[in-house]
């Protein structure tokens, strides 16, 4: 969960702040802040006026492509399930192994959720 699937168009070292991050139904704000150490990638995002101004934690592997051209992050979570993730509120957090294992354990249930 915590690193960039090889077909997501991810380069090590490639910054994405700033880029635009999208789902399926609809875009959740920009990258804010990225985090690049391998087994612990993810991705902070500004959700704006979306989230009443909050950001979000997004674990790398929840990323299903990147275009740098366009600048644009599309993640495979809905923005009704991004925003039911676990609440990130604080960069300690990122460091925080319990919060962290909330926040892998939530992204992963979405992958074996049964099908809507």
């Amino acid at each position: 969960m915590w690193m960039y699937a090889q077909d997501s168009g991810h380069t090590y070292g490639q910054s994405m702040v700033g880029f635009t991050v999208e789902t399926a139904d609809g875009s959740i704000g920009h990258v804010d802040r990225q985090q690049d150490q391998p087994g612990m990638q993810h991705l902070v995002v500004d959700t704006g006026v979306w989230k009443f101004g909050r950001s979000v934690l997004i674990p790398a592997g929840a990323v299903i492509a990147i275009d740098t051209r366009a600048q644009t992050v599309k993640v495979a979570p809905s923005r009704e399930e991004i925003k039911a993730a676990p609440r990130f509120t604080t960069d300690s957090e990122t460091g925080a192994p319990e919060y962290l294992l909330a926040v892998g354990d939530y992204y992963l249930s979405l992958r074996t959720a049964p099908l809507r």
